[in-house]
């Protein structure tokens, strides 16, 4: 198995605006030592830990703890697609065995049209042609600007976390939206995390609830298009490492043993190189 999503942050560092105190649960220190601990229990290999902070130092943070836990087995990290020199810095990212993919943060950013500019044009061509992947941290107004993204960057690969963070205020739009970016674009090029599902509904919901969305994502997806995830730690804001993955597990009977570890784990190789 493969955890195709996990964080470690050191709160020291200072740019997380995120994390305040207000989210008590997981307002602390995480390391990958932390995340093994929960993670090897359920079987889990290795992992791609995935960027928290838009800022380059926290990528610089994130490779050096890559290096130091054969474990993590790739990163998803950040640039500043604006800057002068974000070719340059792409290259230079690209260059590093264990980067595999970029994430802006589009969900925090308040133009769901951002990521279309014209100035990031030849940021997303150096992404496609040095194989990074573009992990696509979106809410469902984004998902027909993905769509856009991939017509104009066939050759970017993309991988739409957590389902597209779907809530029960905008089921309609997200069925609708994720069914249509999965039907109508390349399937070797883009594909969804399971994962992160848990925390989009209220506090106290057991796991149980998030059947209707992920029997979605199965059916729009299919085995071949899904990549397991736990998005620990955020995920204790809503339950436990061993209650996502067991029943995971239990979702995923219906699937021929090729089928699941495609998800539980081939699909996260393939994808991410790792």
């Amino acid at each position: 198995m493969i955890d195709a999503h996990f964080h470690a942050w050191s709160l020291g560092r200072g740019d997380y605006a995120w994390l305040t105190p207000a989210l008590a649960p997981i307002y602390r220190d995480v390391g990958v030592s932390d995340w093994l601990a929960q993670a090897q229990p359920q079987g889990i290999q290795g992992g791609v830990l995935v960027q928290a902070a838009p800022t380059a130092a926290e990528t610089d943070y994130l490779l050096c703890l890559a290096r130091e836990h054969d474990s993590v087995l790739g990163v998803v990290g950040w640039v500043d697609m604006l800057a002068t020199d974000a070719v340059a810095q792409v290259e230079r990212l690209a260059r590093e065995r264990l980067l595999k993919g970029l994430r802006p943060m589009l969900q925090d950013l308040p133009d769901p049209d951002w990521i279309l500019q014209p100035a990031l044009t030849p940021v997303l061509d150096a992404m496609a042609r040095c194989g990074l992947v573009f992990d696509a941290l979106i809410f469902p107004i984004h998902l027909s600007r993905i769509a856009t993204l991939m017509e104009r960057h066939p050759d970017l690969t993309v991988v739409i976390d957590h389902g597209a963070k779907p809530s029960r205020d905008n089921a309609t739009e997200w069925t609708q939206g994720i069914s249509a970016l999965a039907r109508h674009s390349d399937p070797a090029r883009v594909v969804c995390k399971l994962s992160g599902l848990w925390t989009q509904v209220e506090a106290g919901n057991q796991v149980q609830v998030l059947a209707p969305w992920v029997s979605h994502l199965m059916d729009c997806w299919g085995p071949s298009r899904l990549l397991w995830g736990s998005d620990w730690p955020v995920l204790e804001l809503a339950g436990t490492y061993a209650q996502w993955s067991q029943w995971s597990h239990a979702v995923l009977q219906s699937c021929t043993p090729e089928q699941k570890q495609a998800i539980l784990g081939d699909n996260a190789r393939r994808i991410y190189k790792l």
